[in-house]
């Protein structure tokens, strides 16, 4: 694999891997981070893991289908990865319910990184999880995506599959129930000077 390649959009790299199948690791080194992240905190760092590989193992198998017109691919592995989450529902719903009992999170990896770790700064982690176990799929993978995927709406519903007003209502629904279940906070909305008080 060459630096070019890098220095390519995502869908560059899709397109060449499709004659030169190693180039596709490029769009692992690329977004693997964020993806195993997202993974671990709905999974757990074990499954995420698994998952991450699945997740880039059948986005591998799928390059052909892939849009031509994003030159983002990132939603795209996000709805992959929502797509075996979902696979795993159960467990994770499990394991914010732990987390909802004990207030430690399994998938911690780092103070900085995603909602959960900032509101568990301020001391509602059990909350927090239990608002998630909760609220219904569709309503905490958008929650979820605009919170550790930083992706727009629109981009939150080509990962999803859904159209755009339809990611505006769940996310509204699920806000709307995360700020009564965490009196009055809303997760998406805290800042650094609060987690300092």
């Amino acid at each position: 694999m060459t630096a070019e390649v890098h220095q390519h959009s995502d869908k560059a790299i899709i397109e060449r891997s499709r004659r030169d199948p190693e180039a596709f690791a490029a769009l692992y080194d690329r977004h693997a981070p964020a993806i195993h992240r997202y993974l671990a905190r709905r999974l757990g760092r074990d499954l995420a893991d698994d998952l991450l590989a699945e997740t880039f193992l059948r986005a591998f198998r799928q390059r052909d289908r892939y849009n031509p017109e994003r030159l983002n691919a990132l939603p795209w592995l996000y709805g992959i990865a929502t797509n075996l989450i979902g696979q795993h529902r159960r467990h994770e719903v499990r394991l914010w319910r732990a987390m909802a009992r004990t207030g430690a999170d399994p998938a911690a990896i780092s103070a900085d990184e995603g909602v959960a770790d900032r509101v568990a700064a301020q001391g509602v982690r059990p909350d927090l999880a239990r608002a998630l176990s909760r609220l219904e799929r569709g309503q905490r993978d958008v929650l979820l995506l605009t919170a550790s995927g930083d992706l727009s709406p629109a981009e939150i519903g080509a990962a999803l599959g859904v159209a755009t007003g339809t990611v505006h209502s769940r996310l509204s629904r699920a806000r709307t129930k995360m700020r009564e279940a965490l009196g009055g906070i809303d997760p998406l909305d805290i800042g650094e000077e609060q987690l300092d008080g």
